[in-house]
């Protein structure tokens, strides 16, 4: 109740302290805060206590907080998570920095049999607030091993809320509501975003799950854009209003749980689909999607609904290959214009 209060009273200023700053700054700041409202947390990490703070993310956090608060790790995600979760279960509330989310699979039996049941086999009587940052790397030949965006997988996995967030807004709101919240939770951070500036509040404040926003309106299709794909979804409604077709952007901001109510209401209007996801295409994020959509409103649907994933092949190193293996705007625009115009 402390911390709730702590939030109502620092939330008044919100709207007259906004300042641009990047998805990185605003991922650090989130944690510098979350650290200040509560002795309780904790980071746990690698390389969280170097001067370049995982990608400027950590900056600072060993020095203020000590390292009793800020526990850098060696390569080791199975110890590491395992030490979170028992952390968190004694009562701490953890930060848990993957630095990257290929090798967060080393941790899987301690994410899937302890961290997503806990709750669940206590009966709710005990908590584990553990947040994970998943960061997934894109471009400049980052290759198989640093690139995969698994957030289908654990979406698939109940009892964990995941979060996908595309604006340094989101990514600061959303760790805070995760950090103080008592469900675990993952964070999937786009590397190719840190750069991103967004206006953000100085102030801790709090995104909360299940609230998708519609980043732009529209009346001729809707676009459900996932994580990174946002900024390119934007750029792809913007040529196409060139073209006169309006095109109605919807950013989930969390999968689990997913805004079903925002995607259908955005379907009522305009009567068409397509989603892009930075996950693979089979099994993926974007069928579900669909589904929910084709389940309740196939019977009004002017087109059949589209995905625009990633093909169902390992990320080559190639920076050709690369180039080709991921999309842009313009392969956006051109899905789209096959549901407009078929």
């Amino acid at each position: 109740m402390k911390i709730k209060k702590l939030f109502r009273q620092r939330a008044t200023n919100l709207m007259t302290i906004n300042k641009s700053i990047t998805y990185a700054e605003a991922i650090n700041q989130g944690m510098h805060q979350a650290m200040q409202l509560s002795k309780n947390v904790m980071v746990m990490g690698q390389l969280i206590d170097y001067s370049s703070g995982v990608f400027g993310t950590t900056v600072g956090l060993v020095d203020k907080f000590g390292e009793k608060r800020v526990r850098d790790f060696p390569v080791a995600e199975s110890l590491m998570t395992s030490a979170g979760i028992g952390a968190a279960v004694a009562g701490k509330r953890v930060i848990l920095v993957h630095i990257r989310m290929d090798f967060m699979m080393y941790s899987l039996d301690a994410v899937v049999n302890w961290l997503s049941l806990w709750r669940f086999k206590s009966n709710k009587e005990s908590n584990v607030p553990l947040v994970i940052r998943a960061i997934v790397g894109r471009g400049w030949g980052q290759g198989p091993q640093h690139s995969k965006s698994l957030h289908s997988w654990f979406g698939h996995l109940p009892g964990i809320k995941v979060a996908i967030p595309a604006t340094a807004f989101d990514a600061k709101g959303l760790l805070l509501e995760s950090v103080f919240g008592e469900d675990p939770s993952i964070i999937i951070e786009h590397r190719s975003l840190f750069g991103l500036k967004d206006k953000v509040p100085a102030e801790p404040y709090r995104v909360r799950y299940g609230k998708a926003l519609v980043r732009k309106e529209g009346k001729d299709v809707t676009l459900v854009a996932i994580g990174c794909l946002v900024v390119d979804a934007l750029k792809a409604a913007k040529i196409l209003e060139t073209q006169g077709i309006s095109v109605e952007v919807v950013d989930p901001r969390t999968l689990t749980p997913l805004d079903k109510e925002t995607i259908n209401k955005s379907i009522l209007k305009t009567k068409r689909l397509v989603v892009a996801d930075p996950g693979w295409q089979s099994f993926g994020a974007a069928s579900e999607i669909i589904t929910l959509v084709t389940e309740k409103n196939m019977h009004i649907m002017k087109a059949n609904p589209i995905r625009i994933t990633l093909p169902d092949s390992h990320t080559p190193m190639s920076k050709n290959l690369e180039e080709s293996y991921y999309f842009n705007e313009e392969k956006i625009v051109s899905r789209i214009l096959e549901v407009i115009k078929p």
